[in-house]
């Protein structure tokens, strides 16, 4: 889950694993600061059965309330534009219409280690290689399957809806 924590009156931090989204049906009145913590943990990406990471084989999820689509999902029924939109668009990567194609042609694929190969062989990755071509793709399933970038949306304006007038607000990204 997506974790916002919001301070209360007292100097005490309440942490509340939920969507940022849902903040307002957290805080009964409004609050002097809030801390968006945004992206993914390390303590998700070690954990190889949460399969958001390709350094370690585990099943093709991403999802981090374990709700909705999971990549496994996405990588498999969605049509060949739209996985080339979703890594082009919240990758940046460049070959992302080969990347599609070659996992559309790989289909079922259900682990980590799979869709890693199959990014690799679309890039012509050599082991020494500076940056895994990996890294793109699994950061633009992941934040397509969380919907991050409208959940961060969606928690700026509950923010300022919580927020007394004068209120604080931090983000924290890695």
């Amino acid at each position: 889950a997506i974790e916002a924590g919001l301070k209360d009156k007292s100097p005490n931090l309440t942490l509340v694993a939920d969507r940022y989204s849902r903040m307002a049906e957290h805080v009964g009145e409004p609050v002097d600061g809030v801390t968006l913590d945004i992206g993914v943990s390390s303590m998700q990406l070690d954990q190889a059965d949460r399969g958001f990471s390709f350094q370690a084989d585990g099943p093709l999820d991403m999802r981090m309330d374990k709700s909705g689509e999971s990549a496994a999902d996405f990588v498999n029924d969605a049509d060949e534009e739209e996985i080339a939109r979703v890594i082009y668009q919240f990758g940046e990567e460049p070959k992302s219409r080969r990347i599609a194609r070659n996992i559309v042609a790989a289909r079922p694929i259900s682990r980590t280690a799979e869709l890693a190969s199959i990014v690799r062989r679309a890039c012509g990755y050599r082991a020494g290689d500076k940056k895994d071509p990996a890294t793109r793709t699994f950061q633009a399933i992941r934040i397509h399957i969380n919907r991050e970038l409208e959940e961060l949306e969606d928690g700026l304006a509950a923010a300022e809806m919580v927020l007394k007038p004068g209120g604080r607000l931090a983000v924290v990204t890695f």
